[in-house]
């Protein structure tokens, strides 16, 4: 019988296949969930244009030297440096630093305090929970009513943030360092919508709001928008690194899981506990099967299996101990047409695959099913 306390000695990812997003310090992420065992599938659905001759970010640093903000809100450590970096190209870098010494500095976070003190500045708050939101409400409970505030963006307008201060009687001063904008190549993007739309991911991590935004919005020029949330909502488990990046999926009625610190680690440990806690466990034929994205544990030894053996598997694990029909199971291959013997020749390499022949029974003339041990016949006869 199998031992439930079996420790296995693959990671906790091993059999799932996970979707990156991310432009920056996706290498970084790949190999987090790659050394828990994960399948990777990487597609930036950005890329970062930095703006170091862009005439907007150049305004923006003359107006901050000639006349010097009250508050100065840094939202990232990369845009932040980006910026000084910039200024130092024009030759006005010492002129910049030297006037945002004599303004109120907000850190987004400790990243962004780092880059504020490389740059021999030293912030003045930062809140802890990493949000801007919580910025927005100490300038707004403090007043700024006639205050000048520069904000750093991160990418994107942040029109929420940026409006309530203007509303609230402060002059603002956005100060745009680098632009998101669409890949040049949408072909990885493209095939990583199509695998999670096919169901082939387990989960789709997202590490910015634009990443979000521009994998829906390339999803609605393909026509697959309603699939993807479709597939987001049941099957694919969509994970941000925090609740700003969230918003994007969130305005779409997607739910989605976020660690308590908005890091790369954190988050793969969220799905680290996630993805198996959502793996479908069963006693058959005296072993412990327990069907992953595109393996199966049997007794916690990790069996790969090809994408048909898995559509039947999980076709018959639906109703396990219960008889499926060969026409049930040909549905549920994926282009297999009309011929049954499609069905005969997946069952077979499954069995292969699996390792251990009667997990599933053939019942003659009738189909076949998973031989459910018999003392869990009740707990999933109405399954």
């Amino acid at each position: 019988m199998y031992d439930e306390e079996q420790q296995p000695e693959h990671g906790p990812l091993a059999g799932f296949t996970v979707g990156v997003t991310a432009a920056r310090r996706a290498e970084e992420l790949g190999a987090l969930l790659q050394r828990r065992g994960a399948t990777v599938l990487h597609a930036p659905a950005l890329r970062i244009v930095p703006l170091a001759d862009d005439s907007e970010l150049l305004a923006a640093t003359k107006e901050i030297i000639d006349r010097v903000p009250d508050v100065v809100v840094a939202t990232t450590a990369i845009g932040f440096r980006g910026w000084v970096e910039a200024a130092d190209g024009w030759g006005l870098g010492e002129q910049l630093v030297g006037r945002l010494r004599g303004a109120r500095l907000l850190a987004r976070g400790p990243k962004v305090k780092g880059a504020i003190r490389a740059a021999g500045l030293t912030e003045e708050w930062s809140p802890s929970s990493e949000s801007l939101a919580e910025v927005l409400d100490r300038l707004l409970e403090e007043g700024v009513d006639g205050s000048r505030v520069a904000v750093q963006l991160h990418g994107e307008p942040l029109p929420g943030f940026v409006e309530s201060l203007r509303e609230a009687g402060a002059e603002v001063l956005p100060v745009p360092v680098y632009r998101w904008m669409p890949p040049e190549d949408t072909g990885p993007l493209d095939r990583l919508l199509d695998t999670a739309v096919g169901r082939g991911l387990d989960a789709l991590t997202f590490t910015s709001a634009p990443a979000a935004a521009s994998l829906l919005s390339r999803a609605e020029e393909r026509g697959l928008l309603g699939e993807l949330l479709a597939a987001l909502a049941h099957d694919v488990l969509p994970a941000c690194v925090g609740p700003v990046t969230a918003l994007p999926l969130q305005a779409h009625g997607v739910d989605t899981v976020q660690p308590e610190r908005f890091r790369l680690g954190p988050l793969v440990q969220l799905l680290c506990q996630e993805l198996p806690a959502r793996a479908r466990a069963l006693p058959v034929a005296g072993h412990r099967v327990e069907i992953r994205g595109h393996a199966v544990l049997i007794d916690g030894e990790l069996r790969p299996v090809p994408p048909a053996g898995m559509s039947l598997l999980r076709a018959l694990a639906r109703r396990p101990g219960w008889v499926v029909p060969r026409a049930d199971l040909l549905k549920a291959l994926p282009g297999a047409g009309r011929d049954e013997h499609a069905v005969e020749t997946a069952m077979a390499r499954l069995r292969t695959a699996l390792g251990a022949p009667k997990l599933i029974q053939t019942v003659v003339k009738r189909g076949y099913r998973l031989a459910l041990d018999p003392a869990a016949d009740t707990k999933y006869a109405d399954t």
